[in-house]
């Protein structure tokens, strides 16, 4: 079995660093925050759960509300759980799954039940019901999303509306005129999900500060519904040149759809995806995006949680900046 000692010695840092590291008892600098995880996921660490729960009368259990819902894109949703987990497990604590579908009622039992110390709710929406529920029980809580009320409450996310922004930003950089964004599914506009309802508004007010006449279509991802969306935009708007997609599933169905409507990116349309990484580069040409951070969301929250466990300060909210990476499907326009 691992010790502490042996922890310590892969980190180059003293046991005690250690134990505070996990604990979350005092303020440890990233650097050596990040050296101390590094080597308990290297070794294999695992506290002793049972003696730390009678000593601190916690259940070391940290419950999570992931969405399971058909219109949501599951890869991403997955990153951010398995960074939670494995920052969990560097910190000695357990996860507790729930599923989305159950909202208040399962905040509701997890709070008034002592099942775990804290929840991380995912799939947050501007009205979400659950807060409410949250803000009554009192109970230590790190949100992977914005509600339109933020007061009294620690959210970690993407800056959603800075990155519709900047995708309008690109576009009208490179001149051109009309664009449009394919969006989620109609369904998660209905719910006023945040990250869509922001990267919304953040294009929309950027694309009228700059003269671009912009237009949204929501998209279901399926080859049907983006041929549909598309025929409708062109027909619409036939000068559009420029397309942001934030819709995983509708990437490579737009770009064989351009294609067949004779529209050759980048040259006769510029393409930018808010998407993972991997989904920008794996598809041909590569796509201009902003990422999706779900790693450092997951692991983020995850920390948030245990700084409020410790006593320190949460309350707030933590924006991510996006980072826009320029590649090969777009272009100046004409």
């Amino acid at each position: 079995m691992v010790t502490l000692a042996e922890v310590a010695a892969r980190a180059g840092v003293s046991a005690s660093t250690v134990s505070y590291v996990i604990s979350g008892k005092r303020s440890i600098s990233q650097a050596t925050q990040d050296r101390v995880l590094r080597a308990v996921t290297e070794l294999g660490y695992h506290p002793n759960a049972s003696a730390r729960a009678l000593a601190s009368s916690r259940s070391n259990v940290i419950a999570l509300m992931v969405p399971l819902r058909s219109d949501m894109y599951v890869p991403v949703i997955m990153e951010i759980v398995m960074a939670i987990a494995a920052t969990a497990r560097a910190h000695g604590q357990d996860i507790l799954l729930l599923t989305g579908g159950e909202g208040p009622d399962g905040v509701r039992r997890v709070a008034g039940t002592g099942l775990a110390d804290a929840i991380i709710l995912m799939d947050v929406e501007l009205d979400d019901k659950r807060i409410p529920v949250l803000r009554e029980a009192s109970m230590p809580a790190v949100l992977i999303g914005l509600p339109s009320d933020t007061a009294d409450l620690t959210c970690i996310d993407l800056d959603f509306e800075a990155t519709g922004a900047a995708c309008a930003d690109h576009l009208a950089d490179l001149g051109h005129r009309d664009i449009a964004l394919i969006g989620e599914s109609r369904s998660v506009y209905q719910r006023r999900t945040g990250f869509a309802a922001r990267t919304l508004e953040g294009f929309r007010q950027r694309a009228r500060a700059r003269g671009v006449r912009a237009v949204h279509r929501p998209c279901e991802g399926t080859f049907e519904s983006t041929a549909g969306v598309l025929t409708r935009i062109l027909e619409e708007r036939p000068e559009t040149s420029g397309f942001v997609v934030q819709n995983e599933a509708a990437i490579r169905p737009l770009l064989t759809l351009l294609r067949q409507f004779g529209r050759v990116v980048p040259e006769d349309a510029s393409v930018v995806a808010i998407c993972p990484e991997s989904v920008a580069l794996q598809s041909s040409p590569q796509l201009t995006s902003v990422s999706i951070p779900a790693e450092r969301m997951g692991r983020g929250a995850l920390e948030l949680v245990m700084a409020h466990l410790s006593g320190r300060p949460t309350a707030g909210t933590t924006l991510i900046a996006p980072e826009l990476a320029v590649r090969e499907s777009s272009l100046s326009a004409g």
